[in-house]
């Protein structure tokens, strides 16, 4: 089982909102499952171009990590290590960030 512990960091170019993503119980998943985590965005808009919208993962016992993020134009940057098991999206109309996730592994 798979027990997934993620932050969504909200980082502007003068300064970092960082907000804690709040999820109904855990997500908890067998190994090769898939799972989506969707955070509403407060406090700014999505396609404000002072901000970006990312999320970073810490597996357990092990340092912070980036995912990745999604630019205000909607362009998105992955870690390299991470960039084939992870996808980034965004809607702007209800203003959320959707981290979705695929072929988990227990060290994630």
């Amino acid at each position: 089982m798979i027990s997934t512990s993620l932050l969504l960091l909200l980082a502007a170019v003068h300064c970092v909102h960082c907000v804690e993503l709040i999820q109904p119980g855990s997500t908890v998943l067998t190994p090769a499952q898939s799972m989506t985590l969707t955070c509403k965005v407060s406090g700014y808009s999505l396609t404000d171009s002072s901000y970006c919208t990312g999320w970073i993962r810490q597996p357990a016992g092990k340092a912070l990590e980036w995912i990745g993020y999604i630019y205000s134009g909607g362009s998105t940057y992955y870690s390299e290590k991470l960039k084939s098991r992870f996808q980034i999206s965004r809607d702007t109309s209800s203003s959320t960030v959707t981290l979705t996730g695929q072929n988990m592994q227990t060290e994630d």
